[in-house]
């Protein structure tokens, strides 16, 4: 069969002399897709071909059916393209995702990535320039039609968003990529072995889902929606001039409570603590956990906190937010991406990530349909088991609900354990839970000698890498700072988010497998990924598969962590339900 696709292959892409030996099930495959011209391809070989427009579905299901190959893409905009013929890739080696794991830091677009894998100077990359008679005339010398230029980047015509793509440069391009896929294959396979080298598929898959996740968006009833905000914030304003007045009447409810400060804008702060002060309440800034404990010392505060989160839905998720991100078809749409370009957590655009709580009320199955919600227990814990291989927090790691054990081991209750398991993590090492957090140290060595390192080498400015092989940068900057005083603490802020990077960053690894693994599973049930949030996965499924789908979250998580996890003694654990809204779960 494999034979009988690559002739067909050789056929369709006009690729020369390609023999079934050339490309080997599971082989890298670049490709380079422009809407409504076709694409390049380009074997590890170096043949390289075309395929015209008409013919992709087709050629790329083929070879999909036939040799599973590991498809080499500068982005994840490929699978963006692809998706709206409704072509999905299985796996890819997407170029940006691996720039980022190996390089740090979130621009990775192809002359960056070019340029770092050849030692060249990112400062020296050719920027793309309007393409014109002029400019094309003035390069014909030059060759213009190779992709890399004299001084070996990638030529700023070939990046530009004017150009024009032919079959041949198409070819060229996808032949670039290739090159650009074994030098970054080569570098994670001797940066740390075969963990980096495992975490750059899992991240490159993880785009696909990225992109299928932009495309098929969040089901939401908008009818709901409009209540909730509705509600809040009263009904939808027919001009300008009426949300200025639902504007004016949301002040009014707070600023009845005061006589003194009438015309304090509460959407400053400085203004906030001032209208505060004058009801006899003091506080050092006013963010809302601090005022949430201080609800019940004047009806000021409460009605504050109230007012707070009618302005957020006014201002960030009110009428026009559903206007612009919900489709006709009831689904809310934002962009994906697989890394934030710091830990490596997924980040989406259009609120999906930080959505108010009440707001999930509308987010409902389709007719026929449920969720099946999967949220992961204490990850970043059991991940810090895992990485630090520290035996004895392993051990407690076996318990559904890891505070516990930790809890018996200190001699405190469970929130003061958690809190003090939370605040090694996060680098807070004074207030509520200190005490605790001494006796964690004598508890569980390993790991706090794991944490303490990293903070280390964050205040000391050095670069360090989790366990899946991405660079986590902590550079100081100190030139910068004035002052001894500021320069200690950018240190400290540094060693913080060293120690919180090498667990997070961990812990997305980590979701991420699990992630692409469901991903690869549901078709079976005809289910879909539809909300990635940090540490839960929302997947939607004919209801008739909901309980085959809430096994298969579980099983999908035991063998993520089969493959991931260093240390088979630490247990993830996760809880699944099946509901038919998101807030049915409960938070």
């Amino acid at each position: 069969m494999a034979s009988a696709a690559l002739n067909a292959l050789n056929v369709r892409t006009g690729l020369t002399a390609l023999r079934a030996a050339d490309l080997r099930r599971g082989d890298l495959l670049a490709l380079c897709v422009v809407d409504g011209i076709g694409a390049g391809v380009a074997t590890v070989g170096g043949a390289t071909g075309f395929i015209a427009a008409n013919e992709l579905v087709a050629v790329i299901d083929a070879i999909e059916r036939a040799l599973e190959p590991r498809w080499v893409c500068w982005s994840n905009d490929t699978a963006a393209t692809l998706s709206r013929f409704g072509v999905r890739l299985a796996r890819s080696w997407d170029l940006a995702a691996v720039h980022r794991l190996i390089a740090g830091g979130w621009r990775a677009e192809p002359a960056r990535v070019w340029a770092v894998l050849h030692g060249l100077p990112v400062d020296e990359i050719p920027l793309p320039a309007e393409i014109n008679l002029f400019t094309i005339e003035r390069a014909a010398g030059d060759d213009i039609e190779d992709p890399i230029d004299r001084a070996g980047h990638l030529r700023a015509e070939w990046t530009a968003t004017e150009w024009e793509w032919t079959p041949l440069r198409l070819a060229a391009w996808a032949g670039v990529a290739m090159r650009a896929a074994t030098l970054q294959r080569d570098r994670v396979e001797a940066l740390t072995g075969s963990r980096a080298a495992a975490t750059a598929r899992s991240e490159s898959t993880a785009e696909l889902l990225c992109a299928e996740l932009s495309r098929t968006g969040l089901p939401v009833d908008r009818s709901v929606a409009e209540g909730i905000i509705g509600d809040l914030i009263g009904a939808r304003p027919a001009s300008q001039a009426a949300a200025d007045e639902q504007r004016r009447a949301r002040d009014g409810q707070v600023l009845q409570h005061t006589s003194t400060f009438v015309d304090a804008d509460l959407r400053n702060p400085a203004d906030v603590k001032s209208l505060l002060r004058s009801v006899g309440v003091e506080v050092p800034d006013t963010r809302a956990w601090r005022l949430e404990a201080m609800r019940d010392q004047h009806p000021l505060v409460d009605a504050l906190l109230t007012w707070r989160k009618a302005e957020r839905i006014a201002t960030t998720f009110g009428y026009a937010w559903l206007d612009q991100h919900l489709g006709d078809d009831g689904r809310l749409r934002g962009e994906w991406s697989g890394c934030d370009g710091a830990a490596g957590r997924m980040t989406a655009t259009a609120g999906l990530h930080n959505m108010p709580a009440l707001m999930r009320d509308a987010v409902v199955a389709e007719p026929g349909h449920v969720f099946v919600r999967a949220d992961l227990g204490q990850i970043e814990p059991r991940v810090l088991a895992a990485v630090s291989g520290d035996a004895a927090l392993a051990r407690a790691t076996v318990d559904d609900d890891l505070y516990a054990p930790v809890a018996a081991a200190l001699g405190v209750d469970r929130a003061t354990a958690k809190v003090a398991v939370l605040g090694a993590m996060y680098g807070q090492t004074t207030g509520h839970g200190a005490q605790a957090l001494r006796r964690l140290e004598s508890a569980y060595p390993v790991a706090m000698g794991f944490l303490h390192d990293a903070d280390v080498a964050g205040q000391g400015g050095r670069e360090l890498r989790t366990y899946g092989g991405r660079l986590i940068r902590t550079g100081l900057g100190a030139a910068a700072r004035q002052t001894e005083s500021e320069a200690r603490s950018g240190s400290a802020a540094q060693g913080r988010y060293a120690r919180n990077a090498m667990v997070q960053g961990a812990a997305a690894e980590l979701f991420k497998v699990w992630a692409v693994i469901v991903r690869a599973r549901a078709r079976a049930l005809d289910a879909e990924i539809v909300m990635c949030l940090h540490d839960e996965l929302l997947v939607h499924v004919p209801a008739e598969h909901g309980e085959a789908a809430a096994q298969l979250l579980r099983d999908c998580l035991a063998e993520a962590a089969h493959r991931w996890a260093p240390d088979a003694a630490v247990r993830f654990v996760a809880e699944v339900s099946i509901i038919e809204r998101w807030s049915d779960a409960g938070h």
